[in-house]
Order: structure tokens, then sequence, then C-alpha cells
């Protein structure tokens, strides 16, 4: 039995990776550049090059058990649904997937909603994996604004996100890989605290020992920052209207869902900051 971790090197990825190696399993990382940090294996794999998708296959004839996170564009399951499709016939028998806390699945979702739906309609073992905003993102999509401009922005408002860390939803995907009995559910993926940005400002300015503040900008300027940041149109808009959402209560919703429904991981903002304060250190 090996695990196939497409997105192998990324936030989720390669920590769910060493989480498997830790524990014995064989494990197989996909890599558009076929690469992975040593001790893994890794395959050449592109959801954008379908030729590519026989490659782990042909690297190990026992993967049986696949995370998926799919591309970053808002018709991820045309590039997905191939790749599903194949692994099925080539005898995997259950997938994880990362999606998000707003992402439902059925005909009017968005993005990796679909795939969910896709899982759902051929009745394959699954988890979805739906975690809120990642902790990750104050070094990833604020690391310049937190350096040189001591702020950090959203179109959030006051609304409220139980930031997640990626070892959290590593540990989640770890789980739901490796139980002897697939859980065939969806679980929102959320952190143990409640915070705005102006919370999250104000810890940054704690920790850092300077003063941050928020930034409050408008859904079209959200869109033209995260396009800047080399993401599709179609998902930078889809990200930048989700941010808008959680003015409205939608992160706020996920963390007071019934326990059933939800993980709730262990770490913190303030820690994740304090850990990694040299991130956002002034030159």
């Amino acid at each position: 039995m090996t695990f196939f971790i497409t997105g192998g090197t990324g936030k989720t990825g390669l920590t769910l990776a060493r989480l498997l190696e830790e524990a014995n399993h064989p494990v197989l990382i996909a890599s558009r550049k076929g690469a992975a940090p040593a001790p893994f294996k890794a395959v050449t794999f592109d959801w954008f090059n379908p030729a590519t998708f026989e490659n782990p296959f042909k690297a190990d004839a026992n993967i049986d058990r696949v995370y998926l996170i799919g591309p970053p564009v808002g018709d991820a399951l045309t590039h997905v649904k191939p790749f599903i499709d194949h692994a099925v016939s080539k005898g995997v028998k259950r997938f994880v997937l990362l999606s998000a806390t707003i992402f439902e699945p059925g005909p009017g979702s968005f993005g990796t909603g679909f795939i969910h739906q896709y899982l759902l309609d051929i009745g394959v073992d699954y988890v979805v994996l739906r975690p809120t905003w990642f902790i990750q993102n104050f070094a990833v999509n604020f690391g310049h604004s937190i350096t040189h401009e001591d702020h950090v922005f959203s179109a959030a408002k006051d609304g409220r996100i139980p930031f997640i860390s990626s070892e959290d939803i590593a540990q989640a995907a770890f789980d739901a890989l490796t139980a002897e009995k697939s859980p065939n559910q969806d679980y929102l993926i959320v952190g143990p605290e409640l915070l705005s940005y102006d919370d999250a400002a104000k810890i940054l300015t704690e920790v850092l020992g300077r003063e941050i503040t928020h930034r409050r900008i408008s859904i079209d300027e959200a869109i033209k920052i995260y396009a800047k940041f080399g993401i599709p149109p179609d998902y930078a808009k889809g990200l930048a209207t989700s941010e808008s959402l959680v003015a409205e209560g939608t992160e706020e919703k996920a963390f007071y869902a019934n326990k059933d429904r939800k993980i709730i991981g262990k770490h913190t903002l303030r820690a994740y900051l304090e850990a990694n304060r040299e991130i956002w250190a002034k030159v």
C-alpha cells in the first residue's frame, strides 16, 4: 500500500509525507519538476498535462490511496477528473481531498466543491478536508506588507477566522488516509481560537515590537492583489469573494459547527508568529 501525494512539496503535502514516512508508510510525491526533498521519491506530475497522469503508477504499482490538491483554477474538476478516473482504474481505493470551508459540493459550488461532488457521484471511499484560512498566509500573503509596510490587508472587515496551521491539516490528512475504515465524509478544519484581522494585527504588534495595522480593502483591491501573486483571474476573484464573506460570519459559523463535522487544530497564530518572527524582521 503506497500513498501518493499531489502537491507533495507544498504547505500540507510535505508535512503529510513526513508523517507517513515516520509511520513507515511508503510514500510517492507528485512534483511538476519530478523532484522532492530527501528521503522522498518523486515523479513528474502536472494537472495541466494529462500525459503525466500515468507516471505515479509506472513508478509504483501499489498506490491505493491519494491525497488530492487540485490546481488553483475555478474549473479544477476539468483537470482533476481524468486523473481520478485513471487512478480508480489502477486500483486506488481512497481519496483525501483538500478543499475549503466555503466550498460545498453540488452544482452551485466553485473549484474543489465540484471535485467533492464527483467523489460522491462515483462512490469511492473518500474524505474531504475543508480548512479555514491558513496561519501560514501571514508569511506567504502578508510577508512583504508586514515587513516593509507594517500592515496586513483584507476584505474581511470585522469578521473572525479560526486560523488553521498547515501542520494541523497535514495531521488530519494523515488520519484520514491511514484510518482502517474510510470515514466517507467531509470535515471542517478550524483552529482553536477566533480572531479578526484587527486582533491578528495586535498580536503581530506585541510579537514584533512595532505597530502593525489592518488595512481594510475592497473586493476589487483584493482581486488585484491576488492577481499580483500569480493566481489565475477566476480563482483570484473566488478568493477575494471568500474573504469578503468572512465579514458575514462564514468562518465563525464553521468554528461553531457540530463536533462530528469539524476537526479542531492545536496550533495558535501567536505561537506561529513567535516561532517565526524573523520572517517579518526589518532588514
